[in-house]
């Protein structure tokens, strides 16, 4: 085996791993008993769409996939902490309909 076809090989087998975590993650997103099981599926999501366009970049050379990467990082940060101050607001809001 070259180092070329091994490349080819270690691409393929990473793409497919992501993509399978991709999967579960949406599992979890969908099935998530609780909002904050839903906040980290969607979390794990971003940063495998992120690892998947850093190994398209890779194996296809177009530079601009990680100019991709980069936004989805930063929505993906923004979304997490948006949804993390929802659900803080939310169970804030719960426990003082508790305490009347």
């Amino acid at each position: 085996m070259t180092l070329a076809e091994f490349l080819i090989l270690a691409k393929d087998i990473t793409l497919i791993m992501v993509v399978a975590s991709l999967a579960i993650a949406f599992i979890r997103l969908a099935r998530g008993p609780t909002l904050a099981d839903r906040v980290v599926a969607l979390d794990m999501m971003t940063v495998t769409l992120i690892a998947v366009c850093a190994v398209l970049a890779i194996s296809t050379g177009v530079i601009a996939l990680l100019d991709v990467a980069l936004v989805l990082a930063l929505v993906g940060f923004l979304a997490t902490v948006a949804l993390a101050r929802y659900a803080e607001r939310r169970d804030a809001s719960r426990r003082e309909i508790k305490d009347e």
